[in-house]
């Protein structure tokens, strides 16, 4: 799918995020990267298999007493 002379990185690569922007829609909250991933403003991810990866959610901290 992509087509830069540095090809970007594949979905089912660790760095898929690094891929080119194709489509940009925040008042939707996704973006489409040249590698087919759709990135949600929630940090997850639609895969072009349609596999999905949850958002990345901050664990509490535990404050000791």
């Amino acid at each position: 799918m992509c087509q830069h002379k540095t090809e970007c990185p594949s979905a089912d690569a660790p760095d898929r995020e690094a891929a080119h922007l194709v489509a940009h829609h925040p008042e939707q909250g996704w973006s489409l990267l040249c590698n087919g991933v759709v990135l949600f403003e929630d940090t997850g991810e639609l895969l072009p298999d349609g596999s999905i990866i949850d958002p990345c959610r901050p664990t509490p901290e535990v404050v000791a007493a």
